[in-house]
C-alpha cells in the first residue's frame, strides 16, 4: 500500500511539473520503466484497459511537448531517410496487426481490445519517449541528462535483480537457473531471459558513458555501476546474454579502446572463477572430461531446445516466404500446441526475433525492418569512433550497445516488435540521432548573410566556416580571436552563445533560433 501511494504520488508530481517543464516529466516516465514491470505496478485502475501510472504520466508529456515545443521555437528535422525507414517500420506492424485481428484462430480466452493494447498502441507508445527526446535534446546539457536517465534506468533494474538475488545463489549452476526464472520474474517483472539482454547491453552502455564526464571520479563512479549492472547480469542466468555482453565488449574495445583488449577476457576468468554457477549455467551442454569420464555435448542442452523448434518454424515461412501469416503466427498457425505435444515443452514463439518477423511478416517485412537498425548502428559507430567531441561519442556508444544487444540476442530470444524493455533503446537511439543530426549541420559550410562587412573580413569568416571554426568578435586593433564551435548549455533562445561578425549571426549544433513574427 505504502509503496503504491508513493508510485501515485511521483506520477501526480510530474504530471503537474510536466506544464512547466516536460523534459523532465519525460525523463522520470523513462525512469519508470525501471518497475513497470513489478507485481505491485497497477496494470489497470477501475478495471479499464490501458488506465496505468505510466500511460497517466506520458499522455500529459505528449500533450505538453506538442503544445509547448512551437513557443520554444522548436522545429522538426529528422532526416528523410530515417523518416521513411520508421513509417515503414510501422507499416510492417500495423499490417500484421490487422491480419491477426482478421484471422483470430487458436487465439482462445483473448479479446480483441486485448490484442488491440498489447499488439498495437503498445508496440508504438514504447517508441514514443525517442521521438519526443529526439525533439528535446538540442543542447549539451539535455543531452547530458537524457545519457543519464537511460544509463539509471538500467542500474535500478541491476540494483532490483540483486536485491532478490544473492550471490550465495552463484554457487551452482542449476540452482541458479531455477531461483533466476522464478524469482527474477516474480520479483522484478521482467523475464530472465529479457533482463539478461537488457543488462548485458547497459552494462558496455555505462562504460561508454564515462565519456560524458572529464573528471575521473566521475569517470570512476560509472565503471563502478557498470560493474553492478555485469553483476546483476551474472546472477540472471542468461546464456544468450552472456554471449551477447562478451561480443559487445570485443567489439567495443577494438573500435574505442584497444589497448583495454586484454582485459576482457581477464574480466571473463574472473567473474567464472568467483561465481562458479555462472560458469557451470555458461559451459552447460558442452561436454567435455569430468573426472576419468568424457563427456559428449548436448545441442539440446546448449541451445535449450532451439536445435528441435527452428526446422519446423523454416518450414512454415518457406509456406508463405514472401507475405508470412501475420502476427502471432506461430500461435495462430497452432505451431506452439503441436510442439508442446511433440516435445513435452511449450515454445510459445520462435526464440529467435529474425525468424519470428520472418513468420509474421514474410522476407518483405524482414527486408523493411532490418534497414532501421543497420542505419542506426552504423550511425552509432561514427559517433563512438569520433574523437572530436566526447559527448558526442558517449550518445553513440550507448545507443550502439543497446541496439546491438538487441540485433545480436535476437538469434536466441528477443522479438523486433517494439516492447516495454525496449524503451530505454529507443531512448538512446532517439538522442543518438540528434546528435548526429547536429553534427551533421556543423559540418555543412554556412553562406554569410547579406550585411554589410569589408572584404577582408568575409573571407576570414568563409574560410573559418570551412574549416569548422568561426571567427570571433573584432577588436579595436581589427584582431580577430577564433573559437571553435561549442554547443549552448541551455535552450533558450533570447541567450546566444553563437559567436558573431559584425552583426553577421550563424547558427552552430544544438541551437534554435525563435522564428520571426
Amino acid at each position: 500500500m505504502i509503496r503504491t501511494t508513493l508510485l501515485f504520488v511521483y506520477v501526480l508530481v510530474l504530471v503537474v511539473y510536466c506544464r512547466r517543464n516536460w523534459f523532465v516529466s519525460l525523463c522520470g516516465a523513462i525512469l519508470l520503466m525501471a518497475v513497470v514491470q513489478h507485481p505491485d505496478m497497477p496494470k489497470n485502475i477501475g478495471g479499464i484497459q490501458g488506465v496505468n501510472p505510466w500511460n497517466m504520466l506520458m499522455l500529459p508529456v505528449i500533450l505538453s511537448w506538442l503544445v509547448l515545443r512551437k513557443s520554444e521555437g522548436l522545429v522538426w528535422d529528422m532526416p528523410v531517410k530515417v523518416t521513411w525507414l520508421l513509417v515503414l517500420y510501422a507499416a510492417v506492424v500495423s499490417i500484421s496487426f490487422v491480419r491477426m485481428i482478421v484471422d483470430q484462430r487458436n487465439l482462445n480466452g483473448v479479446t480483441t481490445a486485448y490484442l488491440l493494447s498489447e499488439h498495437l498502441v503498445n508496440c508504438v507508445k514504447w517508441v514514443i519517449p525517442g521521438i519526443i527526446l529526439y525533439d528535446a535534446c538540442r543542447t549539451r546539457q539535455r543531452v547530458t541528462v537524457a545519457l543519464l536517465v537511460v544509463l539509471g534506468l538500467y542500474l535500478l533494474l541491476a540494483i532490483q535483480v540483486i536485491r532478490w538475488m544473492p550471490l550465495s545463489y552463484a554457487m551452482a549452476g542449476d540452482s541458479l537457473s531455477y531461483r533466476a526464472s522464478k524469482i527474477i520474474e516474480n520479483e522484478v517483472g521482467y523475464n530472465r531471459v529479457n533482463m539478461s539482454m537488457l543488462l548485458a547491453g547497459g552494462g558496455w552502455a555505462m562504460v561508454a558513458g564515462t565519456l560524458i564526464f572529464k573528471r575521473w571520479q566521475m569517470k570512476g563512479l560509472l565503471l563502478v555501476c557498470a560493474a553492478v549492472i555485469t553483476l546483476a547480469q551474472a546472477l540472471t542466468a542468461g546464456r544468450t546474454g552472456y554471449g551477447v555482453w562478451a561480443l559487445l565488449g570485443l567489439f567495443f574495445v577494438t573500435l574505442r579502446w584497444r589497448r583495454a583488449l586484454p582485459i576482457v577476457p581477464v574480466i571473463a576468468v574472473v567473474a567464472l572463477t568467483l561465481l562458479p554457477g555462472v560458469s557451470e549455467r555458461l559451459l552447460r551442454g558442452w561436454g567435455g572430461r569430468q573426472g576419468t569420464q568424457e563427456v559428449a555435448s548436448d545441442e539440446y542442452e546448449i541451445t535449450s531446445g532451439r536445435n528441435l523448434i527452428w526446422p519446423y518454424v523454416v518450414a512454415e515461412i518457406r509456406k508463405a516466404p514472401v507475405f508470412g501469416y501475420g502476427r502471432l503466427a506461430m500461435n495462430r498457425l497452432g505451431l506452439d500446441t503441436f510442439l508442446a505435444e511433440e516435445l513435452g515443452e511449450s515454445f510459445p514463439h520462435p526464440h529467435n526475433a529474425y525468424l519470428e518477423l520472418a513468420l509474421d511478416n514474410g522476407l518483405v517485412g524482414l527486408s523493411l525492418v532490418l534497414p532501421f537498425y543497420v542505419l542506426v548502428v552504423c550511425w552509432s559507430v561514427k559517433l563512438f569512433t569520433d574523437r572530436s567531441d566526447d559527448l558526442s561519442a558517449a550518445a553513440g556508444g550507448i545507443a550502439l550497445a543497446l541496439g546491438l544487444a538487441l540485433l545480436i540476442a535476437g538469434i536466441g530470444s528477443q522479438t523486433f516488435y517494439p516492447r516495454e524493455g525496449s524503451v530505454g533503446m529507443w531512448a538512446a537511439l532517439g538522442v543518438m540521432l540528434r546528435v548526429s543530426v547536429e553534427k551533421n549541420k556543423s559540418a555543412i559550410p554556412r553562406t554569410v548573410a547579406a550585411v554589410p562587412m569589408n572584404p577582408g573580413a568575409r573571407r576570414l569568416h568563409r574560410a573559418a566556416a570551412l574549416r569548422g571554426t568561426m571567427p570571433g568578435r573584432q577588436d579595436v586593433s581589427g584582431s580577430v580571436a577564433r573559437t571553435a564551435w561549442r554547443w549552448p548549455t541551455k535552450l533558450d533562445a533570447t541567450d546566444s552563445l553563437r559567436p558573431r561578425v559584425r552583426g553577421t549571426q550563424t547558427p552552430g549544433p544544438f541551437q534554435y533560433t525563435r522564428p520571426r513574427r
